[in-house]
C-alpha cells in the first residue's frame, strides 16, 4: 500500500458501513433458563425496533440499535465493542462498558417479565403503537368455517371469493417477514380444520416468525393431533371457550399438560350472567394464568368489571389486544375509556388478512386496503 495514503488512512480512518436495514432474529436454546426470542427491526436511519418475545416492544437510538443488533447476531463481544468504538468515535472502554449495561439491561426485563422497561431500566418512552414502519403483527383468518354454528362467520363467508391455497399462504408470510413482521396468528373461523395448519406454522417458524393460534381447541383433544401441532414449533396458543360445551374444558385441560404458553378467551353474554364467577374461579383451579375477557352486549359492563376483579385476585393476568370476538368490549378497553386513554392498534401495530388474502385493518375492519397475495407490501401500509 502507498505509505502516504497508509499514513492518511490511520488519521482519518474510512468509517465504518451503516448497519444494514432489515428483521433479524434470534431465539436462546431451549435448555436456557429464561428461554426468549428477540426480533430486530432496523430502520434505514439506523434506530430500531427491538421486540422481546413478540411482546415487548423497545425503541432504540442508533447505538442502542447498534447493541441489539450484536446480540441477536451473536458478535463476539470484543468485535461488537471494536465496532461501536469504531463507528460512535468513544474509547473502546466507554464502549465496552455500554454494551455491557445494555446486555445487562435487557438480560433483566428477558428474566422478569413483569418489569415496566421505562420506569426501571431506562428504555426511550414512545407512544403506544407509533413511528411503525411495519405492524409487530398479522392475524391470518385461514378460514371463516366453524365447527359450530355459523354465526357471524356465515356473513364473512360470503365476503371471501375463496380460501387461498398452501403456497399463496407462504407467499404471504414471506411477504410480511421481509416487511419486518415478526409475528403471526393464524385465526379463523376454526383454523384446525385446514389441514395445511401444521405446514403453515412450520414455515413461519422456519422464516424466524413467532407463531400463535386461536381455536375453538375442537382438535385438541385428540392427542396426536396436538401433538404435531406442538412439535411444529408453535409458540403460544388461545382457546375460544364455550362453557357450554365440555370439549372446550377438556381441550383447556390437555393443553394446559403441554408446554407452550395458553390463553383463554371467554366471552360474556346476557345468557350466561351470573355464572361469570363460576367460570372464572374454574379456570383459576385447572391452572389458567392467561385470560381474556370480553363482552358481547355494552349492558355487562359490570359484569366485566367483576370479571377483572376476579382474574386480579387469582393472580391471572389479562391479554386484551388479540383478534378475538368482540375483542372491543373487555376489561382493559374499560378501564381506558374511563381514563381518556385508548391507544389504537389496529391498522398500526397488527393487520389482519382475510381467507382470500384481502387486508384489513383489523377483524372486523370492513375497508380493503389490499390484497397481500398480488400487492405490494408498500401499497397496502400506506393504504391503511
Amino acid at each position: 500500500m502507498n505509505p502516504f495514503r497508509k499514513f492518511l488512512e490511520r488519521i482519518f480512518p474510512a468509517p465504518y458501513q451503516p448497519l444494514p436495514a432489515g428483521i433479524y432474529h434470534y431465539q436462546s436454546a431451549p435448555d436456557t433458563e429464561f428461554p426468549y426470542r428477540l426480533h430486530l427491526r432496523l430502520e434505514s436511519n439506523g434506530e430500531g425496533v427491538l421486540i422481546v418475545n413478540a411482546s415487548t416492544v423497545l425503541h432504540l437510538n442508533q447505538t442502542a440499535a447498534e447493541m441489539a443488533y450484536h446480540l441477536v447476531k451473536q458478535t463476539p463481544s470484543e468485535e461488537a465493542v471494536k465496532q461501536i468504538a469504531g463507528r460512535y468515535r468513544v474509547s473502546r472502554q466507554q464502549a465496552a462498558e455500554d454494551f455491557e449495561n445494555f446486555k445487562q439491561r435487557l438480560e433483566t426485563l428477558i428474566s422478569t417479565p413483569d418489569l415496566d422497561p421505562v420506569t426501571y431500566l431506562g428504555f426511550e418512552r414512545h407512544e403506544p403503537y407509533s413511528q411503525l414502519a411495519a405492524p409487530y403483527r398479522l392475524d391470518c383468518a385461514l378460514t371463516y368455517r366453524t365447527t359450530s354454528a355459523p354465526g357471524i362467520h356465515e356473513t364473512l363467508q360470503k365476503r371471501v371469493k375463496r380460501e387461498l391455497v398452501t403456497e399463496e399462504w407462504q407467499v404471504i408470510l414471506s411477504k410480511a417477514w421481509q416487511a419486518g413482521i415478526p409475528h403471526i396468528i393464524f385465526t379463523g373461523g376454526e383454523p384446525t380444520l385446514r389441514p395445511d395448519l401444521i405446514d403453515l406454522v412450520t414455515y413461519a417458524e422456519s422464516l424466524g416468525q413467532v407463531t400463535g393460534l386461536i381455536t375453538d381447541g375442537s382438535r385438541l383433544t385428540e392427542k396426536g393431533y396436538l401433538h404435531r401441532l406442538l412439535q411444529s414449533g408453535l409458540d403460544h396458543m388461545m382457546i375460544v371457550l364455550d362453557p357450554s360445551e365440555e370439549q372446550g374444558w377438556e381441550a383447556i385441560r390437555d393443553t394446559l399438560a403441554e408446554d407452550i404458553f395458553l390463553a383463554v378467551h371467554l366471552t360474556l353474554t346476557p345468557r350466561e350472567k351470573g355464572k361469570t364467577v363460576d367460570y372464572l374461579e374454574k379456570l383459576a383451579k385447572m391452572g389458567v394464568q392467561s385470560l381474556s375477557i370480553s363482552a358481547s352486549d355494552p349492558n355487562l359492563k359490570s359484569e366485566l368489571g367483576l370479571a377483572r376483579q376476579i382474574t386480579a385476585d387469582h393472580g391471572m393476568s389479562l391479554v386484551w389486544d388479540l383478534p378475538v370476538p368482540y375483542s372491543g368490549i373487555n376489561p382493559i378497553a374499560l378501564e381506558l375509556e374511563e381514563s381518556g386513554e385508548i391507544p389504537q392498534g389496529a391498522g398500526q401495530a397488527w393487520l389482519y388478512v382475510e381467507p382470500d388474502g384481502d387486508v384489513l385493518p383489523g377483524q372486523g375492519i370492513q375497508k380493503v386496503l389490499g390484497n397481500l397475495l398480488t400487492e405490494d407490501w408498500e401499497k397496502i401500509w400506506s393504504n391503511r
